[in-house]
Order: structure tokens, then sequence, then C-alpha cells
């Protein structure tokens, strides 16, 4: 069936009192040839009744889910799903139906989208779901087609181009919230680890989850399209089925690290070796790589950008797991176009540092630019997503690293998927928090806290003096400009955009910067284990394994490079108190003793000022009466 625009189903999920959460109205319908009121799905779809109405939706009146499914047939591109829940009280409904036996009725309207424009679906979507609960009568599902055909006619992919996407992901109110502490969520996903936020209900959930992720330049528009390969928990005899006739997470290429930190992309014979190989000389990572039939947006690319590679076919699943396929060095070879370019670059390069750019600069403080729709966007060689001149976004949600804004409790077992390399992921269950072993960092956003297991991921995440610099920039930028009632949020300092500009030039900086020779003393700035760690992720080794031109004007030092100062002695005791569990034990002391001290300083002072007083009195009393006695002799 040919797509008519970016929405592929408008879905209504409810919930049945014997059946649970299941699939009433689909338009078009999910599966071809049934009718859209049927309640069967998908495989590859089969959590989405309960990523649409989540656990727990009973408390809450109303809410908002964010999801990511993952692709069907040859898509192979995550389907974003946005989904509005509601619940009535029954003896409400004009028509009530046979099988609603409960006093309030649960539904979720819910969009199934190409496009990831979660604000903009969720605006649409809240009003119609509102119209649709008014009519009191499930049964008038027209409304329903109408939104299908009004939203493809009205959305289209230029949309990503402006400043819709981030609808409803405040960067403003995020830093607000965790302050100097998102530098480190930023960082965390950098390095690619497992993070789980938690806090209910879920529209909080996804909003701040979506909102670090918006930080990373192109993240939101481009970085997502391979972010939701997973399979469905299935039998072992079903897996083992598909694994040999649907090639899905399997086929990359296996690129080895000392080959792709080279930045002439030659490699050496001897290093093209299969995967399972013990002898393989130095680290290696399995790169996605898409067949040259199709890119990540579903546009055919020329043969002779991409390379086909062939797919290994597996004796079974023992061996799938072990051989991999080499990448063949011709597809790496740089074309007498690129050479030129290349050395277009370098003399960039070298004029820039004829000039004497100081390592010593002022904070950048990077000014608006308008979208002018001249950024262009290629596919990336072994990525696969769309990236700038600077090789954004990165490749972090690629080759099994999953993003999912909402978890349901029927996908627990993908924490502990050996397919799954890692996520970020969110949940409102107490059973994702308490099973801490299955994350390396759980963000509890009610209290703005992130716990972080690993003492040495602690340590390798520990800011230094340039980020906290860094991080309270944004702070005090956030706060200064927060008491204006009419412009709150809207200008450009301390706004959104401006924020997103902050870290777009924090991370342009940190990559000119690993490209620099003898750059010991700049990375440190950065933090010299950070980087050491980002250096060994996948995201890091596919963006490296690309020239990028753009980052020759990038000035290759932190915005916040400096000596240090008073302020920075300042910064990191704030920063320590805040963050350490000794800090905070020590704070927690000093509060109660301030505490004690003022309340008994009020005791001592009742006592003290009451003994003065009656003292006084007694001492007027005493000369009053001398006084009278002596008039007395007078007389």
């Amino acid at each position: 069936m040919e797509k008519r625009g970016p929405v592929l189903h408008i879905v209504v999920v409810g919930f049945h009192h014997k059946k649970g959460c299941q699939v009433e109205f689909s338009y078009p319908p999910l599966k071809p040839g049934e009718g859209h009121d049927s309640h069967s799905l998908p495989e590859e779809w089969k959590y989405l009744p309960f990523l649409a109405l989540p656990d727990g939706a009973h408390n809450y009146q109303e809410d908002t889910v964010f999801f990511h499914l993952p692709p069907r047939y040859e898509d192979r591109t995550t389907v974003y799903g946005v989904s509005c829940y509601r619940q009535i009280e029954a003896k409400a409904l004009k028509v009530r139906q046979a099988d609603i036996t409960r006093e309030t009725v649960q539904k979720s309207v819910c969009v199934l989208s190409q496009l990831p424009l979660y604000g903009l679906l969720q605006a649409k979507l809240q009003l119609i779901t509102h119209a649709y609960f008014e009519e009191k009568d499930f049964s008038q599902i027209s409304i329903l087609k109408e939104l299908y055909d009004h939203m493809n006619s009205s959305l289209g992919s230029t949309l990503l181009e402006g400043s819709q996407v981030y609808l409803g992901l405040s960067a403003r109110d995020l830093v607000l919230h965790f302050r100097h502490k998102v530098l480190i969520l930023f960082k965390l996903v950098l390095l690619e680890k497992k993070v789980l936020f938690y806090i209910s209900p879920v529209n909080r959930l996804v909003g701040v989850l979506m909102t670090v992720l918006s930080l990373f330049p192109g993240m939101i528009e481009h970085g997502l399209t391979d972010c939701s390969q997973y399979r469905p928990r299935k039998s072992l005899s079903e897996d083992t089925g598909l694994q040999e006739t649907t090639p899905r997470l399997d086929d990359y290429v296996s690129v080895s690290s000392a080959d792709t930190s080279n930045t002439n992309l030659t490699m050496e014979n001897e290093g093209r070796k299969i995967l399972g190989n013990q002898s393989v000389e130095g680290q290696r990572t399995s790169v996605p790589f898409y067949q040259s039939e199709k890119t990540c947006n579903g546009a055919r690319s020329s043969s002779s950008t991409v390379q086909r590679l062939k797919v290994p076919s597996y004796a079974s699943p023992a061996s799938s797991e072990s051989d991999w396929e080499t990448l063949d060095p011709s597809i790496l070879e740089e074309s007498n176009l690129k050479e030129e370019r290349e050395d277009a670059v370098s003399e960039q390069t070298e004029n820039l540092l004829s000039k004497g750019m100081s390592s010593e600069s002022l904070p950048i403080t990077v000014q608006p630019q308008a979208n002018t729709g001249h950024t262009v966007l290629v596919p990336g060689l072994i990525s696969g997503l769309e990236e700038d001149q600077y090789g954004m976004p990165l490749a972090i949600f690629t080759k099994g690293y999953l993003c999912l804004p909402y978890m349901a409790l029927q996908q627990h077992h993908l924490l502990s998927d050996v397919t799954v390399r890692g996520f970020v992921a969110g949940a409102t269950n107490i059973l994702f928090r308490q099973q801490k072993h299955l994350s390396d960092a759980i963000v509890e956003i009610e209290d703005a806290h992130v716990q972080i297991h690993d003492p040495e991921l602690r340590k390798i995440l520990n800011p230094t003096t340039a980020d906290l610099r860094f991080a309270d920039y944004l702070v005090k930028h956030v706060t200064e400009n927060r008491d204006d009632v009419f412009l709150d949020g809207t200008g450009w300092e301390g706004g959104d955009e401006w924020i997103r500009a902050q870290f777009s030039a924090y991370l342009h900086a940190l990559l000119a910067a690993v490209l620099q020779p003898d750059n010991e003393k700049t990375l440190s700035d950065f933090g010299a284990a950070f980087v050491a760690a980002w250096k060994n992720t996948h995201n890091y080794r596919v963006w490296n394994s690309n020239k990028h031109s753009a980052l020759a004007e990038v000035n290759s030092s932190h915005p916040f490079q400096g000596q240090y100062s008073v302020s920075d002695v300042k910064l990191r005791l704030s920063h320590s108190v805040q963050n350490s569990e000794r800090g905070k034990k020590i704070g927690n002391a000093m509060v109660s003793t301030s505490r004690n001290v003022v309340q008994t300083g009020k005791a001592v002072g009742q006592s003290v000022g009451g003994a003065f007083t009656s003292a006084k009195s007694a001492m007027s009393s005493w000369f009053s009466t001398f006084t009278q006695s002596t008039q007395s002799l007078g007389d």
C-alpha cells in the first residue's frame, strides 16, 4: 500500500476489563486486508497497546506519551508514536457499549509517524482527542479519518529544518531543574551508557528525556532513524528461523579502531580479519552499513557513494554471532575530488594557525543564525544517517543502542537483551528503578538526582573546572532572565535556542580538539578520562572515519578554558556539596546545625531577655520606692 504522507496510522487503544490493553480502531488498518476494528497487530508492533496506554494511566485524568516502534517491511527507519490518553466516566457516555462494565472508560488516540515532530503532533492530537471524547460516542470515527487526511496534507519533511521540531522540548526548564547536572546527562549519552529516566506521569518523563537529546545537534531531526531496532520477545524456535531470513542487527561491517583513528583511512591488508578471530590486532567495532538501494530517509542513493555488501550466510545462530562481513578498503578510498577538498582544508588550517589564533579565548557565546535552508545533509557512508558538514548528528543511536522515551513493563527484557548494547530509556514503573544492575545510571527526574552506580564512571564524568564554568554560565543566564514575566523563555540569551547553541559549540570544540596534534592539554579541559572513554565508543569511531572540513574553522579549545581562580574554588566546592554523598551529608548537617543554633539562640534570648526584663522592673520598683522614702524623710 502506498503511503500518502508522513503519518502511517491513526490508532485508538482502549482498556478492556478482561483482555487488557488492545487496539480498537486503526486507520488505515494496521494489517492489510483486515477491518478498521481489528484487534490483531503486526508482530513488530506487539507492544503498541501497552505503549499508547501507559502503566498507571488510571491515576491521571489525561496524559501524553512519546514512544518509538521498530520499522516494518523494508522501511528500516524508526516509527515515531505520539499518544494522548484520557478517561471519562461511563455514565456520561451517550452510547454505552455492552463490554463497558467499569465506572470509567480509558482510551488513547495515537499517531504513528515517519517524522519526529513530537510536540507538533501532540498539539494537534490533544485537540482531536478532546473533541473525540466530547462526542461521548466512540463509534463516531469520522473525526479520526479527517485527522489522518489533515496531518498528511499539512505535515512535511521541511518542518524538520525549522524550530517546530523542538516544540514542547524546553531546554530552559531542563537547565533550571537539573542545573549543573545537565552536562553530566549530556556526557552520559555521549559515552553510550545505559541510562534510565524515571518519573510519573509519562508526559514529564518523555519531555525531559527528549529535551536532553535535543541538546545534540541534529539528533532529533536525523539521528533517531535507527534507534528502535529491536525484536519483540519470541520463542527460541521462532527466533532461530527469523535469524536466517531477516538480517537486522547482524548487517554490520568491522572496522579496526587503529584504522578509524587514521585520518587518511588507509586499511592495511593484515587488519582486514573476521571479528571472531582472536588474533585481531586492536579493538574492533561493528558498524551498521546500509545497502545502496536506500538511505535512512527512504531516498535512493548513488551507487558511486554507497557500495553493496554481501550479507554473510549463517550456518547456525552461533555462527551468526561470530562471523562478520569485513569492509572492503575500496569503499573507503578517497576520490580525487575529496583529496582536493582536504588540501583546501589543510590550507585553511595553516592560514588560521598563521594568524595566531589564541587558545586563551573568551567564553563562546553563539549568536543566532537564521535558518536559510542551505545546510547540506549527505547520507553518512557508515552511519546511514543524514549528516551535516561537521558530521552531526553523531551515530549514537545505531547498532543496537536504543532510544525508548517510554518503556512498557512488557519490554523489560530489552534491558538485558544481548543484542542491545545500550539505551536511553524512560520508565514510570518502580520495577525498572529497583533493578539497578541493568543500567549504568538512573536519573530520578523528580529530585533531579543522577545516580551513577560505577565509581569509575563517576570519576570519568566528574566535571573539570572548565566544564563547571560552562555549566555555571548556562545556569546564570537562564536564572537571570527568569524574572521577566512577559519575555520568559522567548529571548535569545538564556532561551531554548541559545542553550542548544551553547551545547552545539561545546561539542564542535570537542570534536575539533581531538583532531589536533599534541592536544593533551586542550583535551584535559574536557576531561582526559572522559575523552579516552569516548574514543572507545561507536559514535566516535564512525565520526572519525570520515573527513569533516567545516571543523577547520572551529576553535579547537574548550569554550571556558583559562587560569584557575578563586571563583573556580567556589564552583568546585558548591558542586561537591550538591552532588557527592558526603557533601550532601555535610550540607544536611550544616542546615540542621544552623537550625538548632537559631532555635537555641531564640530560647536563650527569651530566657536572658526575660531575666533582664525582670531585673529592670525590680530596679525600677526599688528606685521608685527609694525615691518615695527619701521624699518622706525630707518632709
